[in-house]
Parts: C-alpha cells; sequence; structure tokens
C-alpha cells in the first residue's frame, strides 16, 4: 500500500510539473505586447575624399595621407537592436537606455507587422531605462507583476529579439536577486538586479522578463559573457524599480535619488569581531562627505550601518539601493553599531548630485576623441567637497565596454600618464590629448589620479 502511495505521488507531481512546463497559452497572450526596437544614429568618422576608404587604412601600411587631402569627418547612420514591451493603454512602452542612447529615430515594430515612430519622453542612464510612447489606436499592454515577491529559484520566461529573431521566448530561474552591477555611467551601484539563466543575448535588451503567472517582474538588461553570447549569466531591472522610474521621467523628465554622503566598504568577519558585532553584517562607513545628509545626522566614520527603516543592510550595495529608491527630502531611521553598541539615528535624506555632462558636437572636427572611452571636463574645485588636487582632468563619463569600463569612474581626477618610464603631466584636457598621440594601438599605460581622496592607479590598453 505504501509502494502504490508513493507511485501515485509521483505520478501526480510527475503531471502537475509538465503541465507547469507548458507556457504556449502565456507566452501568445504577450503577441501584441511585446515589440522590437530599432534606433538610429548619426556617427561620424575621419575619412578621405578619396572614394570610401578610411584615412586608417593609409597609416596601417606606413603611407602617408596625400598631401591634398584634408580628412574629413564623415556622416553615416548607425543602427541598434533591442526589445521592449506595452505598460499602458496610453502607448507608453519601456526599454533599456542603452538601446535608444543618443538615437535620432527609434521604430517600434509589433510581431504583426505594424510600425510606428517612438517618442522618446525620457531616459535614465543610472537604472539604464527609458521611456518611450508611441499613437497606437489598439494597445495590448503586459501584466504588471511585483518584484518585491520574487524569489531565487522562482520560474521566469523572457521574452524579446535576440539577434533580430523577434519574439523568441526562453526559460529559466531566478538565480539571485539584488545583484550589484555599476552603473554604466560609473556613478554607483543603484539597481538591485535580478540575475537569471534564461537564454538572454544581444536584442534581448529592454524586453520584459514574466513569472509563471505571465506578469512582468522584470526587464532585460545586461549580460555576462566572455564570448559576446549566452552564457546563462543575465540580469534584469526589476519591475518595481523601473516603475519608480517611469514615474520620475512622466513627471519630471528626470529622476531624483537619495542621497547620503557617505564612501564605505563589506564588513568582514574579522571586522565584525574587532568591532564586538555578533556577526558581519551592515555597511561600514569609512567616508563622510562634508555638509552632506549623513554629517548633518550625526554619522561617522567606524558607523556601522545595519538596518535603514527596519530593512536590513547585509552588503555596503544594499545601503545604495535602499537610500537610491528614497525619496529625496525625506526621513529615515538609521541603525546603526558604534562603541560596541546599537543606536537609532534619523536622517533627513539628500540629494544624489549627477553632474550634467555637457554633449560633445559630434559635427566639430576640432573637438578631441578619446580612444580609452572617457569623456573629460577641466577642474572645478567649487563644484565638490571632496579634497582634490592641484591640477589635472575630471572623468565626466566612462563609455560601456570601453577600456576604462570598470577602471574609471566620473569624478575620477586624472593627474598624470606613465608608459615605458616616460611621464606624462596632465593640469588639462589639451595635456591629457597631447600625451596619447603618443601612444600607439595597444599600448598599455599607467594613469595616475585621485578618486574620493584616494590615489588610485590604474592600466588601461590603447585602442
Amino acid at each position: 500500500m505504501k509502494k502504490l502511495f508513493l507511485l501515485l505521488a509521483s505520478l501526480l507531481s510527475l503531471y502537475v510539473f509538465s503541465d507547469r512546463l507548458d507556457f504556449s497559452d502565456l507566452v501568445k497572450k504577450q503577441s501584441n505586447s511585446v515589440v522590437n526596437i530599432q534606433a538610429t544614429r548619426k556617427v561620424y568618422s575621419n575619412r578621405s575624399s578619396m572614394g570610401s576608404f578610411p584615412n586608417d587604412i593609409f597609416r596601417e601600411f606606413g603611407f602617408p595621407l596625400p598631401e591634398f587631402e584634408e580628412p574629413r569627418r564623415q556622416p553615416r547612420e548607425a543602427t541598434s537592436s533591442g526589445s521592449g514591451f506595452l505598460i499602458d493603454n496610453d502607448g507608453f512602452l519601456i526599454t533599456n537606455f542603452h538601446v535608444v542612447q543618443d538615437a535620432d529615430e527609434v521604430i517600434v515594430r509589433f510581431l504583426d507587422r505594424r510600425e510606428f515612430t517612438a517618442e522618446i519622453i525620457g531616459t535614465d542612464e543610472l537604472s539604464d531605462i527609458a521611456l518611450l510612447k508611441i499613437s497606437a489606436n489598439s494597445s495590448s499592454p503586459v501584466l504588471i507583476g511585483n518584484s518585491d515577491n520574487v524569489e531565487q529559484g522562482d520560474g521566469v520566461i523572457a521574452i524579446g529579439s535576440p539577434y533580430n529573431y523577434d519574439f523568441s521566448a526562453t526559460f529559466g530561474i531566478i538565480s539571485s536577486t539584488n545583484r550589484g552591477i555599476s552603473s554604466r555611467a560609473g556613478i554607483g551601484d543603484y539597481v538591485p538586479y535580478f540575475q537569471t539563466d534564461a537564454a538572454v543575448n544581444r536584442g534581448n535588451s529592454g524586453g520584459p522578463l514574466f513569472n509563471l503567472d505571465g506578469e512582468v517582474i522584470g526587464i532585460n538588461s545586461q549580460i555576462y559573457s566572455r564570448s559576446g553570447g549566452n552564457e546563462g549569466l543575465a540580469f534584469a531591472i526589476p519591475i518595481n524599480v523601473a516603475l519608480e522610474v517611469v514615474a520620475q521621467l512622466k513627471a519630471n523628465g528626470k529622476v531624483s535619488r537619495g542621497y547620503l554622503g557617505v564612501q564605505g566598504q563589506e564588513v568582514s568577519s574579522d571586522l565584525a569581531e574587532a568591532l564586538g558585532m555578533d556577526k558581519p553584517i551592515g555597511a561600514l562607513v569609512s567616508f563622510v562627505l562634508e555638509g552632506e545628509a549623513a554629517e548633518k545626522a550625526g554619522i561617522r566614520p567606524g558607523d556601522v550601518i545595519v538596518e535603514i527603516d527596519r530593512k536590513e543592510i547585509v552588503y555596503f550595495k544594499d545601503l545604495q539601493h535602499t537610500i537610491g529608491r528614497t525619496q529625496p527630502g525625506s526621513s529615515v531611521r538609521a541603525k546603526i553599531f558604534r562603541d560596541g553598541k546599537y543606536r537609532n539615528i534619523n536622517v533627513r535624506v539628500g540629494e544624489l548630485p549627477v553632474d550634467e555632462v555637457e554633449q560633445i558636437e559630434e559635427e566639430s572636427p576640432k573637438k578631441p576623441t578619446y580612444p580609452l572611452g572617457i569623456r573629460l571636463g577641466e577642474l572645478d574645485k567649487e563644484q565638490t567637497n571632496i579634497e582634490i588636487p592641484e591640477d589635472g582632468v575630471r572623468v565626466l563619463q566612462v563609455y560601456f565596454n570601453s577600456p576604462a569600463y570598470g577602471q574609471l569612474f566620473r569624478g575620477d581626477v586624472i593627474t598624470q600618464i606613465k608608459h615605458k618610464g616616460k611621464t606624462f603631466k596632465i593640469s588639462k584636457i589639451s595635456d591629457f590629448s597631447a600625451a596619447l598621440e603618443s601612444f600607439s594601438k595597444g599600448d598599455k599605460i599607467a594613469v595616475f589620479g585621485v578618486r574620493n581622496s584616494s590615489n588610485i592607479i590604474v592600466s588601461l590598453t590603447v585602442e
């Protein structure tokens, strides 16, 4: 009898599981909600007037440019592809910022071959979110889920246009939650990403990640890959985070984030023991910026922040995620560990300062281009409370997948470059441009600078 019961239980569970793996109805219901996105923009490259041969071909083989030829910046059209989805009946769509970045035209294409020119309502680089709008007579928005309820091991389905194969569906699970990834702008970590093993490739960016009830709980944004294709490591923006961004873009055209004005690190087991803590948990404050919210509230270097409004802070990234989603000007209660005791401190949250990066006019041949993948600005000490060197140039933007990506960050100050025993002092942007003219493609250079009052040295490869 016992064996018969176990057999029946096994058959029942197999039937239920098999039935659960049939996602055809779920996918069919999204056929009018998920879209392919084509974004076009003009890019410029130096070319000679001799046909279509770029100047680099002459240099590659050691031939000088003809004296009568003046290099001209010739425009060409570049296209980026991605995915997106409708979020309401008014024609609003969500996709990734990097899909439509600097786009002159955005075309939205549905599975039934309808095409619309989309208006970019607003973008937010830190969360990699872009809000679009189309004039559609009829729309079928997705069902929105609650990403705060997502747990490790939950089944998920990604739908999008990998490599322009429209409306492709893949299945996987949530491998982990609350993953930290530094933003493309190099400002910090403000999105608690979902990690999934659902097959996500180029072109899936901006597409929805569904739970098994057919509700969107995330937006596919990034992959980790050494080959450029799917390797089972993809990252999605939680839909609750995305909708908070969307609400601000609709209301204000920009996004404001909470800010404490602290720098810090994780609490190791050795540090926890040394400090007298029961377990290694929390964000250890190593530096407090003068005049910012943390200093005004009385937070000091050496404090360990373990809770914000009763939400546990396990890692330093948790502090960034939690405060970043807090409305500037609101008050929170921070539980800290100091001098062997826990105490509560009320903090009025500040606003994350994001420098307005001046756009470089592509048409101007006099503007320098940087083979390291960074955009620079002259040093202005009045714009920061952090002690900075007398000379140098400030990093304003670090481009994704460039040599400097992950090595330099916005706000870093570059003071000198060294290469094979030769030192180049950097006092202004023209010094930086002149120094780069001394290097060749593939050269490894040492970049010296200052980050948050600490000296840094990074090695970069010139492209």
